[in-house]
Parts: structure tokens; C-alpha cells; sequence
């Protein structure tokens, strides 16, 4: 009994030996197998990549005669017709500009000022076809609209993609397709001249500053596409400046980009209404004027049934003028909103991203020597009498003498 036990005792050994051994062998061979499909699947996914990055490198360094072949069918003529029923004269006017299809299912991005308040609109796809387009939404603000054209019946509309406005760069190469002076589709090309340009007529766009670009932009392109060497959009083509050569702006596409949804959805960006206009006041214009003012956001104007309008705020009543920036003194000077107080720019964007519709905004305000806080609610801002073009053309041209702005056919 004892010596079968014994005899037990060492199989059993042996068995347990075999048993760790052959558990050994096997989890190596399983970290073997397991290292062996992780490195196939890391080499996979390298050769996947140096394959899109070869594609994307060839992509980008294509021809302006390829890129031309390939991007513009995306891109469109718009001609818009609109009607004054209180002109005597020139009651019926017709203006044209560009676009692009950023959408299978139809969807064109154009400025707004080319078909705001427009009667019919018609649009001149690549290869000739017209087809009738349908408003979906405007904003004359950010200068960006959104129209709906039909899809047709048997293959694809070709479409143009974003790029992230973003990562441009000064000296980045880009091209501009669009229709000049209504002679069709034409390409120019060009670099990026410099960017957070913002224009005295466009002081809404503090947030989205323009891209300046030298290439060549006239007159009909407005609302065509600025295409890096890639093929993708990172602008939007707005404005020229008119007493200068080869000097234009265009809206980054990250803002064209982010209102598509509102636009196509809501019809309008909505936004909230604080109801003030003015200018920040630094220390340096506190001294060139040696008024009793402070650090903040001169009030210069307030718009009627605004909230600010409201809860008291006051515009100002004296007209200034120092160089080439104007001013309206005598108004109210908003210290802080929100408790952020107004040093600069950056503290007063800050401040307006506190403020959201259904909210309430907490002001400090300078007025007479003295201090005081109020609050009102913010409510969704409706269309001004300035947002609109004084008149309805198809591109803008900003003069800078003066700061007058003036349209051109």
C-alpha cells in the first residue's frame, strides 16, 4: 500500500511537471502567436498608412491643370434676380456670383450677399445644366448662405470637402475657382498673404478674422471656394480691397463650416442680442483724449428694443476723431460683464461667451465718474437695418480711405 502510494506520489510528480512544462510551452507559444498577429497587424496598419500618406502626398502635390480638372465641376455659377417695387428705375437687377456643393443631397455654399433678398435664383452647374435653387438660409453677418439645388436623377453631384482653416499658414500655395466678371469657370492661384485680418466694415466678426490672400479675385467670385494644393476648401471668397492690386479675403471654412447645420436646419445663425456697439478703450486713447474715462467698452450706440436699450444703457453723442478710427463720446462705458473685466479684445470675447440666450448678463458700468451694476436677460437677436448690403451687388470692395465701403457689379 505504501509502496503504491509511493509509486502515486511520483507520477503525480511527473504528471505536474509534464502538465507546468507543456503550460509553459503553451503560454509561450501563445505570447509568441500573439506577438506574431500584433506585429503583422502593426505592420498592416504602417503599410495602410505610408499608402494614404503616399496618396494624400500625391494628392497635394498635383498639378493646378489636375486640380482644376478635379475641383471644379464642385463649383458653381449662381445668378440671382431681384426686384425694388420702390425704384422708378432699375427696378429689376440680376447679379451673379459663385459657389460650391459641399453635399451629394444638393446643398451650395455661396455669400450671402450675392442671393440675400432675392427673387429667384439659378444656378449654373459645370457642365451647363441650370437647375432653380431654393434659399434655405442666409446670414448677412458672416456673409454665408446655404441654397438647395436638385439632385439628379442618375449619378452624383460631385462635392468640395473642408479643410481646417486652422493650420494655414502664411506663404501656404492656394487657388481660387469661381466665375470673374461672368466669363465662366477660371482658375487663379496665389499664396496665403497673411490671416486674423479684420475689416473696419465687419466689426461682428471679431471671433472669425479673414484670410487675406494675393490671388487673383474679382467680381463673381463671390462665394466661390479658396483651395489649398490638396483640393479642399479653407476659404470662402468675400471681399477685395478696391484701391489696392491682388488684395482679397476670405471667410476661414471652420466658420463656414460650423453654421452649415443652423443655416440649413433654422434658416438664420442664431445668436444672442446684447444690443450695443461701440469700442474698446485702452489706457493709451484714455490719455490722447484726457477724459475722465475708464478701461472698458465704450457704448457708442444702442439698438432700439435691445436688451441693453432696455435696462438703461446710453449711447454716446459726441462725435471724435482720432487718425483714422472714429468715436462716439459721451456714452456709457461697460467695465465688466459677467464679472470679466474689458482690458482688450481677448477679455471681451471671453466675456460675450459667457452669454447665452434665456441667460442673464451682470454689467459694470462707468458712467459720469460713476460706478454701477445692472442686469437684464439676453434674448435671440433679430435682423438690423446694418446687417443688410445698403445694396444689393454681387461683390464687396472695401475702400480704405475713409473706411467707406462700396459694392461693384
Amino acid at each position: 500500500m505504501n509502496e503504491i502510494d509511493g509509486q502515486s506520489r511520483k507520477g503525480a510528480i511527473v504528471l505536474i511537471t509534464l502538465v507546468n512544462r507543456f503550460g509553459n510551452f503553451t503560454a509561450r507559444w501563445r505570447m509568441s502567436l500573439q506577438k506574431t498577429l500584433w506585429l503583422r497587424a502593426l505592420l498592416t496598419t504602417l503599410a495602410l498608412l505610408l499608402a494614404v500618406s503616399a496618396h494624400a502626398a500625391a494628392e497635394c502635390n498635383q498639378s493646378m491643370a489636375d486640380l482644376y480638372e478635379s475641383k471644379s465641376p464642385a463649383v458653381v455659377r449662381i445668378t440671382a434676380l431681384t426686384i425694388n417695387p420702390y425704384r422708378m428705375e432699375d427696378r429689376i437687377q440680376q447679379r451673379t456670383g459663385s459657389g460650391f456643393i459641399i453635399d451629394n443631397q444638393g446643398l451650395v455654399i455661396t455669400n450671402s450677399h450675392v442671393v440675400f433678398g432675392a427673387q429667384a435664383l439659378n444656378v449654373t452647374l459645370d457642365d451647363g445644366t441650370i437647375l432653380t435653387a431654393k434659399l434655405l438660409g442666409a446670414d448677412p453677418i458672416f456673409d454665408l448662405a446655404i441654397l438647395k439645388i436638385p439632385v439628379p436623377e442618375h449619378g452624383k453631384l460631385p462635392v468640395l470637402a473642408f479643410a481646417d482653416s486652422d493650420g494655414v499658414r502664411p506663404g501656404d500655395k492656394v487657388v481660387a475657382i469661381g466665375n470673374p466678371m461672368g466669363l465662366g469657370q477660371t482658375i487663379t492661384s496665389g499664396i496665403v498673404s497673411a490671416l486674423n485680418r479684420i475689416l473696419p466694415e465687419r466689426p461682428r466678426l471679431l471671433t472669425w478674422p479673414m484670410i487675406q490672400t494675393d490671388t487673383p479675385i474679382n467680381p463673381g467670385n463671390s462665394g466661390g471656394p479658396i483651395l489649398n494644393r490638396c483640393g479642399d476648401v479653407i476659404g470662402i471668397a468675400s471681399e477685395i480691397l478696391g484701391n489696392a492690386q491682388n488684395i482679397g479675403f476670405a471667410i476661414p471654412s471652420n466658420l463656414a463650416s460650423s453654421v452649415v447645420g443652423s443655416l440649413v436646419e433654422k434658416g438664420r445663425v442664431i445668436r444672442p442680442w446684447f444690443g450695443v456697439d461701440g469700442s474698446l478703450i485702452d489706457t493709451e486713447l484714455r490719455k490722447i483724449f484726457a477724459l475722465p474715462l475708464t478701461d472698458g467698452f465704450l457704448v457708442e450706440v444702442v439698438e432700439p428694443n435691445s436688451p441693453a436699450s432696455v435696462a438703461g444703457i446710453v449711447g454716446g453723442n459726441l462725435s471724435v476723431k482720432v487718425g483714422l478710427q472714429s468715436l462716439i463720446l459721451g456714452g456709457d462705458v461697460i467695465v465688466a460683464i459677467n464679472d470679466i473685466e474689458l482690458k482688450n479684445g481677448e477679455s471681451l470675447q471671453r466675456a460675450l461667451d459667457t452669454i447665452h440666450i434665456g441667460s442673464r448678463a451682470k454689467l459694470k458700468v462707468f458712467r459720469q465718474g460713476k460706478t454701477f451694476t445692472t442686469e437684464f436677460a439676453i434674448t435671440e437677436r433679430p435682423l438690423q437695418p446694418g446687417d443688410v448690403p445698403e445694396s444689393s451687388q454681387s461683390f464687396s470692395v472695401y475702400q480704405d480711405k475713409g473706411n467707406s465701403s462700396s459694392k461693384v457689379h
